[in-house]
C-alpha cells in the first residue's frame, strides 16, 4: 500500500539502508516556542513524506475525553488521537481548539500536528478500569482520525482493538479513505459490539472540494469507500456537513450530491448548514474574499455576526434537503451533530428559492470582512 512508506518503520529502515546521509530519516528539529508547555511532549518530528507538516509527539495521561451533559451531542465520550488536521477544511469548526495550544486557528491547525503516541496503551488502562460502564464511544467528532497522520502512526488498528475487546460500542466519523485499510478490523469488531460508520461528504465538485477541503481524498475516492463499506457489510451513513450558502445548497448541486449517495448506497444522510464559530468564522471570511468575494456581503448579513445562518434560511435549507432525500430514496442517518432546530425540519417547504435572495441583485465585492 502506498502508505507502507509513510511508516515510522519504514523511515528507519530507508535511514538505516541509504548512503545519502540522513535522507529519509525522521528530523527531530527545535520544538515550536509555544508547544514548550504542552504537558507530556516527547518531540518533534519533520519527514520528506510529508512536506509542511510537523509532528508533535506527545504521551497523553488520558484518551477518552468526557463530552459534558449539557452537550446536544448524542453521545458522551470522544476519543482524538490527534489535534490538529491536515486536511486543512477551511469550515473546520475545530480550528479554534489549536488557539488553547498558543498556535494558531488557520495555518498552523493545518500543519502543527499534535499525535497522541501512547494512544493504544492509556486506553487500554481506562476500559479495563472496573468504573468503565462500556458506553458509546465517537471518534473523528473533533479532528479526523484517518487523516494522512495515520498512514504514519497507526493508532487506529489498536484503538478499535481495545474498545471492542472491552466490549465498547463505537462510532467513527471520518473524510478519510485510509479507513479501507481497517476494513477487517471493523468487520470483525461488529460482530462483537455494535459500531457505526460515517462518512463525511457534502459536495461532489471536485474542483471546489480542492478548494475547500485541500487536504482530502476526492469525493470519487469517498463515494467508493462508502461502496466498500456497504459491500462488506457495514451500514454507512454520510455526514452532507456542511452545505455552503450560494455555493452548494442549488438544486443542482443538492441533486448531485444526494444522486451520488443513493448510487453509492449510503443507509441514510444527516445534513445542514455551514456553521461559523469563532476560529473557524474568521478563516472562512478570508478564503470567502479572497475566492468569492461577491459573497462576503451575503454572509455577513446571514449570519449576523454568530455561529449559525438565519432561521428563515435554515427553515428553507431544511425542506430542500427533505426534498433531494425523498427523491433519490435515503433517510437521516444517526446524527454526530444537532445540526437544525426538529421545528425548522418540520416547517421547511420545497420552495427552491432561497428566501435571502428574494428581490436581491448580486452584491459588490466586499473589501472588508468584519
Amino acid at each position: 500500500m502506498r502508505w507502507e512508506g509513510q511508516t515510522i518503520a519504514a523511515e528507519t529502515a530507508a535511514a538505516d539502508t541509504t548512503d545519502q546521509g540522513d535522507v529519509g530519516a525522521p528530523s527531530t528539529g527545535p520544538v515550536a516556542a509555544p508547544l514548550l508547555r504542552l504537558a507530556g511532549l516527547q518531540r518533534t518530528v519533520r519527514t520528506p513524506e510529508f512536506a509542511g507538516i510537523t509532528f508533535h509527539e506527545v504521551h497523553a495521561k488520558s484518551l477518552l475525553n468526557h463530552v459534558p451533559a449539557t452537550s446536544a451531542m448524542p453521545f458522551s465520550w470522544t476519543i482524538n488521537p490527534y489535534r490538529g488536521c491536515s486536511h486543512a477544511c477551511v469550515y473546520c469548526f475545530a480550528r479554534k481548539t489549536h488557539t488553547y495550544l498558543d498556535l494558531d486557528a488557520g495555518p498552523d491547525f493545518d500543519s502543527q500536528l499534535v499525535v497522541k503516541v501512547n494512544a493504544v496503551e492509556v486506553l487500554r488502562a481506562e476500559v479495563r478500569r472496573r468504573s468503565w460502564s462500556r458506553p458509546h464511544v465517537a471518534l473523528g467528532t473533533n479532528t479526523d482520525p484517518y487523516q494522512r497522520a495515520e498512514g504514519r502512526y497507526r493508532l487506529l488498528p489498536g484503538i478499535i482493538g481495545e474498545l471492542a475487546g472491552s466490549g465498547t460500542p463505537f462510532s467513527i466519523l471520518t473524510k478519510g479513505t485510509l479507513l479501507a485499510r481497517d476494513l477487517p478490523l471493523l468487520t470483525a469488531a461488529s460482530r462483537d459490539v455494535p459500531i457505526g460508520v460515517g462518512i463525511s461528504l457534502a459536495m461532489v465538485d471536485p474542483q471546489l472540494q480542492r478548494r475547500v477541503e485541500p487536504g482530502t481524498p476526492t469525493p470519487a475516492a469517498r463515494l467508493d469507500l462508502i461502496r466498500r463499506l456497504v459491500d462488506a457489510g457495514l451500514p454507512c451513513g454520510v455526514m452532507a456537513m456542511p452545505i455552503l450558502p450560494w455555493l452548494t445548497d442549488t438544486d443542482e448541486a443538492l441533486d448531485g450530491l444526494f444522486g451520488a449517495l443513493g448510487a453509492a448506497g449510503a443507509t441514510g444522510v444527516t445534513a445542514g448548514a455551514l456553521h461559523l464559530r469563532p476560529g473557524a468564522r474568521e478563516w472562512w471570511f478570508s478564503w470567502l474574499a479572497a475566492e468569492h468575494p461577491h459573497l462576503v456581503g451575503r454572509y455577513r448579513r446571514l449570519y449576523g455576526g454568530g455561529t449559525y445562518a438565519s432561521k428563515d434560511y435554515t427553515t428553507w435549507l431544511a425542506g430542500r434537503l427533505r426534498y433531494f432525500r425523498r427523491r433519490h430514496g435515503l433517510g437521516s442517518s444517526a446524527r454526530f451533530f444537532r445540526d437544525e432546530p426538529e421545528s425548522a425540519a418540520v416547517a421547511g417547504t420545497g420552495d427552491s428559492r432561497r428566501p435571502q435572495d428574494a428581490g436581491a441583485s448580486s452584491d459588490p465585492a466586499q473589501q472588508t470582512l468584519f
